[in-house]
């Protein structure tokens, strides 16, 4: 490429103090050129130290700035960079993530090559810290026990077409022809542009070469939290564009409710009783069989943590989506009153 683009990379951030640091040292030192990019760090009024460490990068750094997102969340971060941008080409990048060096002019270099208007790459999912239980919540984030067939999690042998990639590189005039990011959707927000995007003609590829890793969360708690928060909205995503993006996201709440109903009839029916019991044997039996074949691979230590984290994924998702039916397809809920944020997963 003889002549780079103008890029503008935005960072959504809010309480990244332990993180920030890694993700803006791992841009800064990318193989593509800084004078050729800036990097818009939108912070949601953090209360940490975040907002030091990004003014110290800041004074060091011309090319970083920092903005302010008094709303806090991720949408209203994203609009807030697109509209203040000057690049030709935005990369949504993440505060909890860090980059291989290439990441930048390898999404450039596929998006040329493909003639796609949004690249992204697979995310390889770090533990935390050293304890079992983080590395057992990052091995599960990255099985298809865990997260079903998204690629970018569990990874691809050569480019492809997908619905949607994490942190997106994206052509700027895609925001001038589909509109911004909708700010109802304070999670799955990139699941519902993206498929607008393609509903208009757009194409998302995916390079396995392109990589960033991500660091898991490092308790149960948090992990319920976020998974309970992403299937929650998953209903309004399919509300808002009429359609499923993708049947995996069913699976759990699919699960779930054939749970309930078979409990709640099990006392009228022994007939029931026995279908109950047969769906949870049956649940025990793959969640062991998965977490005993990553043991064996990693650590047998690990078999103490992996089945309840796994269990953890699913029923915090399949809650969190039959709730988002609730209030959003049931009681529109989006229609009365602007959603608040939601408290942190950190």
């Amino acid at each position: 490429m003889t002549k780079l683009p103008f890029i503008s990379i935005i960072i959504p951030c809010r309480n990244e103090e332990k993180f920030i640091g890694k993700c803006l040292d791992s841009i800064i030192g990318q193989d593509f050129s800084n004078e050729n990019m800036e990097i818009l760090v939108v912070d949601g009024m953090s209360d940490d130290r975040t907002r030091d460490i990004i003014a110290n990068y800041a004074k060091q750094f011309s090319f970083i700035k920092q903005l302010e997102n008094p709303n806090k969340i991720v949408p209203t971060a994203m609009n807030i960079g697109i509209l203040k941008s000057k690049g030709k080409i935005i990369i949504r990048m993440d505060a909890h993530n860090t980059y291989e060096k290439d990441y930048i002019s390898k999404c450039i270099k596929y998006m040329k090559e493909y003639d796609a208007d949004n690249v992204g790459g697979i995310w390889i999912t770090l533990p935390s810290n050293k304890s079992l239980l983080a590395k057992s919540i990052a091995l599960a984030l990255s099985n298809p026990f865990g997260v079903g067939n998204a690629h970018f999690r569990i990874g691809s042998k050569e480019p492809r077409y997908v619905d949607t990639v994490p942190f997106g590189c994206y052509r700027k005039e895609v925001f001038e022809e589909n509109g911004l990011f909708d700010e109802d959707l304070i999670r799955n927000q990139d699941d519902e542009f993206n498929l607008r995007l393609i509903r208009n003609g757009g194409k998302i590829l995916l390079v396995p070469d392109i990589v960033s890793y991500y660091y898991a969360r490092d308790s149960l708690s948090k992990l319920w939290q976020m998974y309970y928060q992403y299937g929650y909205f998953k209903p309004l995503v399919t509300h808002k564009i009429g359609a499923i993006l993708t049947w995996r996201q069913l699976i759990p709440s699919l699960f779930l409710c054939s749970l309930m109903f078979t409990f709640v009839l099990s006392f009228f029916s022994y007939y029931f009783m026995r279908i109950f019991l047969l769906i949870i044997a049956s649940y025990i039996a793959t969640n062991l069989i998965f977490s005993f074949a990553i043991a064996i691979e990693k650590s047998l230590k690990l078999l103490a943590f992996l089945p309840i984290t796994f269990a953890t994924l699913h029923f915090s998702y399949a809650l969190g989506y039959l709730k988002g039916i609730w209030d959003f397809v049931v009681f529109k809920k989006h229609k009365n009153k602007k959603i608040a944020d939601m408290a942190l997963t950190r």
